[in-house]
């Protein structure tokens, strides 16, 4: 399977587009924003598990990293409730389940196989920084070469500096909406902007974006 595998190209995947399918673990749906290959692929996709549904032990042989979007997600190392950012790098493996249900976005098989970081983030718990720009505050996750992972927070009015994405960026709308000059974002939307492209974000009404840049191919 390809999807959206064209990373020199720009997607927009709003919430009211969403196509769940079921996978192969009963009680789990799968909402699919890009993919190479097929039930073992490089894949960014949101995961909906129905109270006490799990997928079987697997091992990650191209690292997973997820942030749950609501619920708790549960694995043999804890639980993980809603905001929680966690990285299994290459070789790791769990069982993963839920009690309650949750929805988790993920992304399989992207990891650089240098990055061995293992670890998890409770984004809110966590403090918010600066960013020299009204309004505008960012929670660093990882680093890892030119690859960076944050939550942004805009407060209403926000007016973001106008960028070029060098290795591309993701965006994923937690809360609220933003908007930019090809379109408004409301939360639940994906977004993709590959490497040399630019835009000017802006948010009238506030909102909480998750961000991964400098990860895509370079033309």
């Amino acid at each position: 399977m390809r999807l959206n595998a064209d990373f020199s190209k720009r997607v927009v995947v709003h919430p009211d587009e969403y196509d769940w399918v079921a996978s192969p673990a009963a009680g789990v749906e799968r909402m699919m924003l890009d993919r190479i290959g097929e039930e073992v692929a490089r894949a960014t996709t949101i995961v909906r598990f129905a109270p006490d549904s799990y997928f079987d032990a697997h091992e990650h042989g191209g690292g997973e990293e997820f942030l749950v979007l609501d619920g708790v997600f549960s694995d043999e190392s804890g639980d993980f409730p809603a905001g929680s950012y966690v990285r299994n790098p290459i070789g790791t493996s769990h069982k993963p389940h839920t009690r309650e249900g949750c929805t988790i976005l993920v992304k399989l098989h992207q990891f650089a196989a240098d990055d061995s970081a293992q670890f998890s983030v409770s984004t809110r718990d966590a403090g918010f920084e600066p960013t020299g720009v009204d309004g505008l505050t960012v929670l660093p996750l990882h680093r890892h070469g030119e690859e960076y992972v944050r939550m942004l927070r805009f407060q209403p009015g926000t007016v973001a500096t106008p960028h070029t994405h060098v290795g591309g960026e993701e965006i994923f709308v937690l809360e609220g909406g933003f908007e930019d000059e090809h379109g408004h974002y409301p939360t639940g939307t994906w977004l993709r902007n590959p490497d040399g492209s630019s835009h000017a974000p802006r948010s009238n009404e506030g909102c909480l974006l998750w961000m991964k840049t400098g990860h895509l191919p370079q033309s």
